[in-house]
């Protein structure tokens, strides 16, 4: 029996009338692989996927395929997007089999969760050097009832050895000097006629955004010892915009180009691309690049309950035919039906949309202002549990089973953090700061619960230093929201947990920075005073817009009764700050120290 059409995936549901019997993700999959001493074959994926659209047409809706699925093994399906953790321990898992990782990923693991073999997406028939999904399934069946010695000694040893891996050493923050360095050795890495980075010296494609990389480039502390690393994300910004991977038409960008020169796009169009692209034009000052990332976030992600969509897909039906990118090579769309949404609700992403959000709403368009205000509400209102903990993500207003990580912790809290800065609304701050507390433990920092009990029960927990891909990883966007917290002076305590965090990732961040962009950036903040600039006044007097377009860590407008709410609930940054003598008054001040007061708009520059 196939068990998903209740599903809180969209990309599950979709799989809901295979022949497969397949599970969802959770222990039930496991206990009966167990009872009937199969292994689990494990089908990780995600709604705008084009290759998991690809092997679900090709093998999942095959009757003769299923049966062999069904008779031995347990199938389960995960979207990679709900359940971020399982993707990034199998991911971790599968590397050991194959140097080429990618989704779908296809994994087969014991009744006691130990992965034994993986590969990404198989073909109905061969294509050598690549076997037929048949040809792997009658493999793995052989070697699991004909040798299984030999797969209980792969398991095992792969699981100790990840065990190993998962143990980050204990660092040094990094200094101002090592993290200028980083950024001189990325920015050595940019494709100079085209922008953005190569992926080796030859410059394959395909060439992604890679906005976390973006903003650590763009950090002002960088500015004097890596004189050119923000020119050179500035570069990468506008080749982007001046290429194909930006849709004039409804806005946005899609998620990566097949080509050097950014052309060809792989057309699905991301909420976590185009939240961060929003961020990367606002700090290079482009303002209608900003504002058209954010016109797609709400025009087209935003759902009628005030949520924000994950995606939206590549696909489309013209004509009755299925296209990739059709629609969006057509200028004039309003005949056309649109690509699907992939219409979960994810926690975190929606916090990176919410900051992104409010921080154009705060200097351009109030509309994107209110779309922040309302996305916040909906997720807290759909994905908090009864209990006050957070769950991953939602599908219309029900929440999933799948715990929230310490991305989606970290990501709200930074997201509500940002709103409470352009709105001068303390409640969003004390909420943030309750979301961070929830994950301090004496024991570290993880998310309540500890992290996906099947994970935990099977010893898989994920590497312990992942990689920011196209969004930061859950450490980085957490250490982010806990630095956030200490510029408005909630506590040493805040600044302490993203020194904890930037530690264990200094290492890798350090030898491999294309790849560790946003931690990279809170190491930045860490190593350098921040600046914080607050506006205690009217929201519409000149000094206010003057100080939105400052370059700061912390641009926060607020009336003389919000200033005093804010001090109230224990940040400090607005202790003994009002407005003098009923004017706007800005207060420029770096790590807490503050220049005079005053209400001349030229002051800030």
């Amino acid at each position: 029996m196939n068990r998903l059409a209740n599903a809180s995936s969209p990309y599950l549901r979709a799989h809901a009338d295979n022949p497969v019997a397949w599970f969802p993700w959770g222990a039930e999959a496991f206990a009966l692989a167990a009872e009937r001493d199969v292994p689990v074959m494990v089908s990780i994926g995600y709604s705008t996927c084009h290759w998991c659209h690809v092997m679900a047409r090709e093998s999942f809706q095959d009757p003769e395929i299923a049966a062999i699925l069904d008779d031995g093994f347990v199938s389960v399906k995960v979207d990679r997007e709900e359940h971020p953790d399982v993707d990034a321990a199998y991911l971790d898992a599968a590397s050991a089999f194959t140097p080429h990782l990618g989704w779908p990923l296809t994994v087969f693991a014991s009744p006691a969760g130990r992965v034994f073999y993986a590969g990404t997406y198989f073909p109905p028939t061969p294509r050598p050097p690549q076997p037929s999904f048949r040809q792997v399934l009658a493999a793995v069946r052989e070697a699991w009832t004909a040798r299984r010695s030999e797969v209980d000694a792969t398991g095992s040893s792969l699981r100790d050895a990840l065990a190993v891996a998962a143990t980050a050493p204990a660092n040094a923050p990094p200094t101002i000097d090592q993290l200028a360095a980083a950024a001189r050795a990325v920015a050595a890495r940019e494709d100079r006629e085209y922008a953005g980075f190569a992926a080796g010296p030859a410059f394959e494609t395909p060439k992604f955004p890679n906005t976390p990389v973006l903003r650590f480039l763009q950090h002002p502390a960088l500015a004097a010892t890596a004189p050119d690393a923000a020119a050179v994300a500035s570069h990468a910004l506008a080749a982007m915009v001046a290429s194909d991977l930006h849709d004039v038409v409804e806005g946005g960008f899609f998620r990566y180009a097949t080509r050097r020169d950014w052309s060809v796009p792989h057309y699905e169009r991301m909420l976590t691309d185009n939240a961060g692209l929003v961020e990367v034009a606002l700090a290079a000052g482009d303002d209608a690049a900003a504002t058209d990332a954010a016109r797609f976030l709400v025009d087209v992600l935003q759902l009628p309950s005030g949520g924000i969509a994950a995606a939206q897909d590549s696909e489309s039906i013209i004509d009755g035919a299925r296209t990739e990118g059709g629609y969006y090579r057509t200028a004039d769309r309003s005949a056309l039906t649109p690509p699907a949404l992939d219409a979960k609700v994810v926690t975190g992403w929606n916090g990176h949309a919410i900051a992104a959000l409010a921080a154009v709403g705060a200097r351009t368009d109030p509309r994107f202002l209110e779309a922040a205000r309302w996305a916040a509400d909906a997720v807290l209102e759909s994905n908090v549990a009864d209990d006050g903990t957070l769950r991953r993500a939602s599908l219309d207003e029900i929440r999933s089973a799948a715990p929230a990580t310490l991305e989606d912790y970290g990501g709200l809290a930074r997201g509500l953090l940002a709103l409470a800065r352009a709105t001068g609304e303390v409640a969003y701050a004390e909420r943030a700061r309750a979301l961070v507390e929830q994950c301090l433990g004496d024991d570290g920092i993880h998310p309540p619960g500890g992290g996906d009990p099947v994970l935990v029960a099977q010893g898989m927990q994920p590497h312990g230093t992942p990689s920011d891909g196209a969004s930061p990883s859950g450490q980085s966007v957490f250490s982010a929201a806990a630095l956030d917290l200490w510029r408005l002076g909630a506590g040493e305590r805040y600044r302490a947990a993203a020194e904890m965090l930037v530690r264990a990732a200094a290492e890798a961040a350090l030898s491999t920075p294309l790849a560790h962009g946003a931690i990279l950036e809170v190491a930045v903040g860490l190593a350098s005073a921040p600046r914080q600039v607050v506006v205690v006044g009217e929201r519409d007097a000149e000094i206010a817009d003057a100080a939105r377009r400052v370059v700061a860590d912390v641009v926060a407008v607020v009336s003389p009764a919000q200033a005093q709410a804010f001090a109230a609930a224990g940040f400090e940054l607005f202790t003994g700050k009002s407005a003098l003598a009923g004017e706007a008054t800005a207060y420029d001040c770096r790590a807490f120290t503050c220049a005079l007061p005053t209400t001349d708009p030229s002051a800030l520059v």
